[in-house]
């Protein structure tokens, strides 16, 4: 792969920090919801939870099925881990943020978000570099950013509806109940989205369904599942889940990595090699 094919430049605040994924659809609009939203990965919420440390594996899993019967299957694992302070770390490979990269061999890289320091980091362990951003001031006060994107629904287990959606027949959403997932309460919402028929130039009516199940302790998503007719199935769940502080050290930058500085509220990298 080319120096130039290797230049990434990723975000390594908010949209990092939610784990938000999403492909522009047709028209550029995403058909009836703009930008066609493939999931939320549980784990990394976008606001500051203090109180609820952790550490776990978050594990991501797609299946598509293809027009002439085959079927792509990928699995990707990365580790994530809170403190009480709300400082939280990101271990993955950067394959894993880009199927077109899944062939690449990139290596493995760590996100850092202090809100105690006011600063995110983008390590880049294997040539012990690593960028920071000063992350932005929340207005009127830290708690004010309000909810992050699919955030607003799993904090109440889903009884709070995307806007626009309240009165739409479309659109339908259902409480599960709470069960023990890997050890840990949650709260379970499934949402149907029903595209009819001709909306987007499909010929039949196709569903989009979502389930949700939501940590009021831990205060994020432990388990969630997509099924959408134009990208396939896809699961975020998190194992071994452990309660535990994790070490302090986790936070910072290994004094022997060179730091530079980014713009405000964006961390990356510069070219990553093999």
């Amino acid at each position: 792969m080319s120096m130039r094919s290797n230049w990434i430049v990723l975000a390594a605040s908010a949209s990092l920090a939610t784990g938000l994924i999403a492909q522009p659809g047709p028209r550029g609009r995403g058909g009836p919801d703009g930008a066609r939203f493939i999931g939320a990965q549980p784990g990394m919420p976008g606001r500051v939870v203090r109180n609820a440390a952790y550490s776990a594996e978050l594990i991501t899993e797609t299946s598509q099925a293809l027009a002439d019967g085959n079927r792509i299957k990928r699995t990707s694992t990365s580790k994530i881990y809170r403190d009480s302070e709300g400082r939280t770390r990101r271990e993955q490979s950067l394959d894993s943020l880009n199927s077109l990269a899944a062939s690449s061999n990139l290596p493995p890289v760590v996100f850092i978000s202090d809100p105690v320091a006011g600063a995110d980091y983008a390590l880049n362990p294997s040539d012990k570099t690593a960028t920071k951003s000063s992350r932005p001031r929340p207005m009127g006060g830290e708690g004010r950013r309000g909810p992050q994107p699919n955030q607003g629904r799993t904090a109440d287990a889903g009884r709070m509806q995307p806007r626009g959606r309240a009165n739409d027949p479309n659109f339908k959403s259902e409480q599960l109940g709470r069960q023990l997932i890997e050890g840990v309460p949650a709260d379970g919402t499934r949402t149907t989205l029903t595209i009819p028929a001709g909306q987007i130039g499909n010929e039949h009516a196709m569903q989009i369904v979502t389930e949700t199940w939501y940590s009021p302790e831990l205060q994020t998503t432990v388990l969630s599942k997509r099924s959408d007719p134009r990208s396939g199935e896809t699961t975020f769940r998190l194992v071994n889940i452990s309660r535990a502080e994790p070490p302090r050290t986790l936070f910072d930058v290994p004094v022997d990595f060179k730091v530079s500085e980014t713009s405000r509220g964006r961390a990356g990298f510069g070219p990553l090699r093999k």
